[in-house]
């Protein structure tokens, strides 16, 4: 269970003077030995990336053959003051991601090493402004999605699981988490049947598929309209990516305040660990290598849908 740490990192992060440093320290005091903070500012204000290594018995860091698993928790903000006041619904990305890594980082202090490297990222921005959005307004953030992605989707990253509030949209209509279709390169692939049987076994439920759209996976910024940020890591990467998205039944706006369930965002955590845990050499948990390769040699690369193309 990670309710205590969920209970924890809510009442850290529901505060106005909030930092990465503050949160590091929390990560630390359970565990955690590699916590990096980095602050970027811009025009809208400033915001701390936070990267949490979580080394695994036979992961990269060590020479091992296991692959790394990033987790990212996508947001524009915790708060969005001085125009609302507590903690967004959009933050519950950074409230899932440091419950991960708080998790983890304890699982192996106690002992329960994963063979792999994990990776946790996300950024700590109690202030972060706000922008109109179709049909609910949108958190926004102080710096843009390229440079969210320049400091939250790491090299390392073999394969990355993006948690994203995906709340104020008419696509998913049910409380709880769903997950995407794998996205690499450009492509929307099936959704992963193994992912699939793990949702259910974390929820108890049958499993919930957020359905993407080709311009779903294009950069920020180019014009188009986009459901959200969940697929963003998908344009600054060659590793599979899949959201993991957590919804509502009804259209909740991301600057909006009294709005996160921890219920679903514990269902939403102890599914992430329990990809974790199985994540290994083999890339089939996330997609079918040879299928892949097969529409590669068929259709060709679609690498150009990660760019802005002719757009701007």
């Amino acid at each position: 269970m990670t309710f205590k740490h969920l209970i924890e990192l809510q009442d850290l992060l529901d505060d106005p003077t909030v930092d990465g440093e503050r949160v590091a320290t929390y990560l630390r005091a359970n565990g955690a030995l590699s916590v990096e903070v980095q602050t970027l500012s811009g025009e809208k204000g400033s915001t701390d990336f936070i990267r949490v290594l979580i080394p695994g018995s036979a992961g990269k860091t060590v020479g091992g053959p296991y692959p790394t698993l990033g987790i990212i928790g996508r947001l524009g903000g915790l708060g969005a003051r001085p125009e609302r006041l507590g903690f967004t619904s959009d933050g519950d990305g950074a409230l899932a991601a440091t419950a991960c890594a708080a998790k983890l980082s304890q699982m192996r202090l106690r002992g329960d090493v994963l063979k792999g490297d994990v990776i946790v990222t996300t950024h700590i921005c109690p202030h972060a402004p706000t922008r109109p959005h179709d049909p609910v307004p949108f958190m926004d953030s102080p710096v843009s999605s390229q440079e969210c992605n320049s400091a939250e989707v790491d090299p390392a990253m073999d394969a990355i699981l993006c948690i994203d509030t995906t709340k104020g949209n008419r696509i998913v209509n049910v409380n709880g988490f769903a997950i995407t279709p794998t996205v690499k390169e450009g492509y929307i692939l099936r959704t992963s049947e193994a992912l699939l049987s793990l949702m259910e076994i974390a929820t108890g439920r049958l499993p919930v598929v957020l359905p993407l759209t080709q311009q779903d996976i294009t950069p920020y910024g180019n014009g188009v309209y986009h459901l959200n940020s969940i697929l963003q890591p998908s344009v600054a990467t060659s590793a599979p990516c899949v959201g993991v998205a957590i919804t509502t039944q009804t259209q909740v706006p991301g600057c909006a305040t009294g709005a996160s369930h921890l219920n679903d965002i514990d269902d939403c955590v102890r599914f992430v660990i329990e990809v974790a845990k199985v994540y290994g050499p083999d890339q089939g948990l996330f997609y079918d290598e040879k299928e892949y390769d097969l529409l590669l040699k068929g259709y060709g690369s679609l690498k150009h849908f990660q760019t802005f193309g002719e757009l701007l």
